[in-house]
């Protein structure tokens, strides 16, 4: 029998105010467009944090990537 693969980061939920923000901006499918692990990681990255001012740039970096797309926590993707 298989060994049954787990996530190496647990599944984040999105905060209310992340999914305001890429309905705002018009950047829902880019998001859903991305790799389900990216998508993870982008939403660990705010939410493990604790000050809001971090939250917020993190947020807004996330906003920026998807926008520019080919960019993946700065660095270069191709998706």
């Amino acid at each position: 029998m298989s060994p049954v693969l787990r996530p190496l980061r647990p599944r984040q939920d999105m905060p209310d105010f992340v999914r305001q923000a890429l309905e705002e901006r018009g950047l829902m499918e880019k998001y859903q467009a991305r790799p389900a692990y990216q998508r993870n990681d982008y939403l660990l990255w705010i939410n493990k944090v604790k000050r809001e001012e971090t939250k917020l740039k993190h947020l807004e970096q996330m906003l920026e990537e998807l926008e520019a797309g080919g960019v993946y926590m700065r660095m270069k993707w191709n998706g």
